[in-house]
């Protein structure tokens, strides 16, 4: 009952053929005919192979490998016995800072990767549960390690836009991907029993999970965005858990560091969840909104996963109207003082809200929404006036103000007359005729009135700044003559 994620297309994995798992020692490594490493001339394809250690490492040597037939070659009963031994080649971790160690070892694990992907995408049947066990043992050994130091932790800037700047690429991408797409077959695959892989895919995977997203790189995000929103689909009892654990990595981002990688992608997961809420709805989803959806308001970065934020929010009050006040007075709430692109990201999704407010919520808090709208209507930065200005191009947003006219057009009147008499943009210029010419159509009584209590307001402002100038030009002539005195009475 929830949309799905904005799909990705999966990469095609390659198939290969591959051989590989060690007699003796505890690493096997796959790699018969394999077109980019051949087995030394004259030794035969099946035969062991001892491989020597590295001459400069002066360590441990490399592992020794021994032939692994393909699926199609083995008869059915056999396959998932290979498929685990197969698995435990993929457990071996390299170091992927060093392109030239191991080249040979990776390329097999790689291909190995790609085989066991291919076979669990075909459709084997159900898998034992030791075969499940051993298949997440050998995910978790490749996924979840310690993320390198943040480009900010090296370097100590702020937190940019990821659109102007190269991303982080993980070096161990190729193998990586390979092992989510084989998590994520795995998890979608019908022939997955839930009863039997949530004693695997459990609260600790999940947690393990989500500090991934942390990861710089968009690629890895991107599959972990997917695999979370299926395990979420298809383990239901682990739905309220996931829930808690987003929100506490939304609480710590708000209120201690600001800094994480995967807001964007976690609220795009919860943008679709929000879709599939049942009505009415639960008072747990409503203090989710209160206490982590709209404080994400608050962070510099907001602008890098608003776009993800604001559909949340206009989820709430589609799904329940009541909530439109709630919304709206949160955004009031954290209005930005001194970032003018905030306030149009705010403006922008202050829209959306009112889109989707019935006149009896709206009622509730057009008073501080105008006031600050009129703030924003009298901003020297134009995008701001501007955009602002845009609110009366919606059809239903003038519907409501139409309606409480009465209310709204004394608050904004003094903002709009500002415009007219000195704004140095043209385009706020125009749009600012064009809504006070709405407005005395809509009631040309009330225009003259406020009209009239405008004049009034800057004939008194006016008189009080004559008599403040007054005073001050008194005040002044009282000290000069004072220092004219002393002066007379030093001369003396």
């Amino acid at each position: 009952m929830f949309n799905k994620i904005m799909k990705r297309g999966s990469r095609k994995v390659p198939k290969s053929e591959v051989v590989a798992e060690p007699a003796a020692a505890p690493v096997t490594v796959n790699h018969a005919s394999r077109p980019a490493v051949s087995p030394p001339s004259g030794a035969a394809t099946a035969a062991p192979h001892q491989l020597s250690p590295s001459p400069a490492g002066g360590g441990a040597a490399a592992p020794q490998i021994e032939s692994l037939p393909l699926f199609r070659d083995v008869p059915v009963p056999e396959r998932q016995a290979l498929f685990v031994r197969k698995l435990q080649i993929c457990a071996v971790s390299f170091d992927f800072s060093d392109t030239l160690k191991s080249a040979r070892e990776k390329e097999v694990k790689r291909q190995t990767l790609s085989e066991l992907v291919d076979f669990v995408q075909s459709g084997p049947g159900r898998l034992a549960e030791s075969v499940q066990e051993e298949l997440v043992r050998t995910v978790s050994i490749n996924i979840f390690r310690c993320l390198p130091p943040a480009s900010h932790e090296n370097t100590g800037s702020e937190v940019t836009d990821p659109e102007e700047e190269d991303p982080y690429l993980d070096p161990a991408w190729p193998h990586l991907q390979l092992v989510y797409e084989l998590l994520l077959r795995y998890v979608v695959s019908s022939d997955t029993d839930t009863k039997v892989a949530k004693r695997y895919i459990d609260h600790s995977f999940v947690l393990r999970l989500l500090d991934l997203f942390d990861s710089e790189d968009p690629r890895e995000r991107e599959y972990l965005k997917t695999i979370l929103h299926r395990i979420y689909g298809k383990f239901m009892v682990h739905r309220p858990f996931i829930r808690k654990a987003i929100n506490n990595i939304f609480y710590r981002f708000i209120f201690e560091t600001e800094r994480h990688s995967g807001i964007g992608e976690l609220l795009e997961i919860l943008g679709s969840i929000i879709n599939g809420f049942a009505l009415p709805m639960k008072e747990e989803h409503k203090l989710f909104l209160v206490r982590a959806l709209i404080p994400l308001h608050k962070p510099k970065p907001v602008g890098i996963y608003h776009q993800q934020l604001s559909y949340c929010i206009v989820q709430f009050v589609e799904k329940d109207f009541k909530l439109a006040d709630t919304v709206i007075r949160g955004l009031l709430k954290y209005w930005p003082v001194t970032n003018c692109q905030k306030e149009v990201l705010f403006l922008g999704e202050l829209e959306e809200v009112l889109e989707a407010t019935q006149p009896s919520e709206f009622q509730r808090c057009m008073v501080p929404l105008f006031k600050q709208i009129a703030r924003c209507l009298s901003s020297s930065h134009f995008q701001v006036a501007e955009r602002a200005l845009f609110l009366w191009n919606n059809d239903h947003i003038v519907s409501l103000i139409a309606q409480n006219r009465s209310v709204i057009l004394p608050i904004i009147f003094e903002a709009l007359e500002k415009n007219m008499q000195g704004h140095w943009n043209q385009a706020v210029h125009g749009l600012t005729a064009n809504v006070r010419k709405m407005f005395l159509d809509m009631d040309s009584d009330l225009f003259e009135a406020c009209q009239l209590q405008y004049i009034e307001k800057e004939s008194k402002s006016k008189s009080l700044e004559e008599q403040r100038e007054l005073a001050w030009r008194r005040l002044e002539d009282v000290v000069e003559g004072k220092a004219m005195g002393e002066d007379m009475i030093v001369a003396n």
